[in-house]
């Protein structure tokens, strides 16, 4: 894989002080060019070396969104939306320069339709904020990717995480989005219909842009009542395939499981020692159930059989709310367990999706590959909707680890794609992924995406060198 960065020559010039002056003059003490406000928007999770902007600007509303990116096409000078940084694919580096326009206090639930399910907020507000503000309501909102981001930055990136096998993903979820185009135009993508065959899904063009077509400002999403009873439960496996067998066979089944999430033994070993709890270090999944009384505990006790058949030991309710809460952040932590097992370490994490008929062969294969690693690695996910993670963990100031780690990531992408999977089933493609989009999709599609790109940004002030390289001259 060539290196994601692009050559000195090729990156961006210096902060105009004509741009500068302008934003300060808008944005007073919210335009910032101080090193350690530029640095805390350098970096994510990727395992990729800062790559600060020029320049920050703390926005609060569309209008001041609009003023950014107004005054950032009139001196054709990039802009990168940042969230809460959260994001592990190098989506918020600079690496052309440019300024980090921070949604973080775009924070205000803007409005709850609990008759029509919906809720339309900030960019900035994150799932966890939001499901605070329904906490009396009798709702909620199920998308779950481990870390507490923000909403425009999960639509950005079509997130997903353990509540997908039930409830979808952002793709699903989203309503309505509200953009400023690389023009400076506010766009609204929809109303809050839960359907539309109106002209072109703009919605849909806008999930999953990573921030290149257009800066997200608030988002209309759906919302689900509340569950009538809700329990987890925990059960051990002799080997990795026992396990997912155990889940491919739930799903064909048809029992409507809410999670299901797979940790090999590597990954308990870590949480156990991150969280001091005393799972056993085997292959492990986690279940969640949501329904009435009579329909949970018929769907539990079908699983247990299911289980049981495979192999299966120690199965574990969970039903009181602490006892969930407890099991669920172990579940959670699982990726800063991982990053504390080899200390000063940074992950590269895959995030490979197959159909869930080839989700064992995928998972051994994955396994098989990483037995030849030099450094640590550990494998978990959201095996239900075929998705998992495997977690590489390198020494990044370390050549030699961080090339063998990038080979061994692309041999397990690989692998995924022989099994008409996908690079990526939730992260996204940002700087780490281009050249996997290009395997995935072929010239052609990729080429459409250029195109898009084109028509909608001319002048590639949006988030540029994220997702698709430049074109062959």
């Amino acid at each position: 894989m060539n290196h994601p960065f692009p050559a000195p020559d090729a990156l961006g010039r210096p902060l105009p002080a004509s741009l500068a002056e302008q934003l300060r003059q808008r944005f007073g003490d919210r335009f910032s060019t101080a090193q350690a406000v530029r640095d805390h928007h350098g970096r994510d999770e990727s395992p990729f070396p800062l790559v600060a902007p020029d320049a920050v600007v703390f926005a609060h509303t569309t209008e001041e969104v609009q003023a950014v990116v107004g005054a950032c096409r009139e001196h054709h000078f990039p802009l990168i939306p940042y969230g809460v940084g959260s994001s592990i694919e190098g989506h918020l580096l600079a690496v052309r320069g440019g300024i980090s326009v921070d949604l973080s206090q775009m924070n205000k639930v803007l409005a709850v339709h609990a008759e029509d399910l919906t809720a339309t907020v900030q960019a900035g507000v994150t799932r966890k904020q939001l499901n605070d503000e329904l906490r009396t309501s009798g709702l909620f909102f199920p998308i779950d990717p481990g870390a507490d981001a923000s909403l425009g930055g999960m639509t950005a990136t079509r997130a997903s995480g353990t509540n997908a096998v039930r409830y979808g993903t952002m793709r699903e979820n989203v309503l309505a989005l509200t953009v400023v185009t690389a023009d400076g135009k506010v766009v609204r993508t929809a109303g809050r219909a839960r359907k539309s065959s109106a002209g072109y899904d703009l919605t849909r063009l806008f999930v999953g842009s990573e921030g290149t077509l257009g800066v997200i400002t608030e988002v209309t999403v759906r919302l689900y009542p509340q569950p009538e009873a809700i329990s987890a439960a925990v059960v051990n496996f002799p080997t990795a395939k026992a396990a997912v067998d155990a889940v491919i066979q739930t799903i064909q089944l048809g029992v409507p499981i809410a999670r299901s999430e797979f940790l090999d033994a590597a990954t308990i070993r870590a949480i156990n020692a991150h969280s001091h709890t005393t799972l056993r270090e085997a292959p492990t999944l986690f279940f969640e159930f949501h329904g009435t009384e009579s329909g949970v505990q018929e769907q539990a006790a079908t699983v247990q059989a299911i289980t049981r058949d495979l192999g299966g030991q120690d199965f574990e309710w969970a039903t009181r709310p602490e006892d969930r809460t407890r099991l669920w952040n172990a579940r959670h932590h699982a990726y800063f367990a991982c990053l504390q097992a080899r200390p000063g370490s940074r992950a590269i994490s895959t995030d490979t999706c197959v159909p869930i008929s080839r989700l064992a062969d995928s998972i051994e294969g994955a396994r098989r590959i990483l037995d030849a690693a030099s450094f640590p690695s550990m494998i978990f996910g959201h095996v239900g909707d075929g998705n998992f993670h495997a977690v590489l963990m390198i020494k990044p100031e370390d050549e030699a680890e961080m090339q063998e780690g990038e080979r061994l990531n692309a041999d397990i992408v690989r692998l995924a794609l022989s099994m008409d999977g996908t690079c990526t089933g939730e992260h996204g493609i940002g700087l780490h992924k281009m050249d996997f989009l290009l395997e995935e999709a072929g010239d052609d599609a990729v080429d459409l995406m250029r195109r898009i790109k084109r028509a909608l940004d001319p002048d590639d002030i949006m988030n540029p060198g994220k997702i698709l390289r430049p074109a062959a001259s």
